[in-house]
């Protein structure tokens, strides 16, 4: 217990960013009418794959209106 307590300073702005990128991919995969690729995959990417995925979508999944 000691080392995560030594450690959480360090991982709080981290877990942080991941939330918050979580949740801006998720609302923008809602709003939108088209995705490159199907919706669903999109939005298994955004919740299962951490850090990358909601990023993947940002830049690669986003289709232009």
């Amino acid at each position: 217990m000691e080392n995560i307590m030594k450690y959480l300073p360090l991982l709080a702005p981290v877990f942080l960013l991941q939330i918050s990128l979580l949740v801006i991919a998720l609302l923008d995969l809602l709003r939108r009418q088209k995705t490159r690729g199907p919706k669903w995959a999109w939005g298994l990417a955004i919740l299962f794959v951490q850090m990358i995925g909601p990023i993947l979508y940002l830049v690669l999944g986003r289709e232009e209106e």
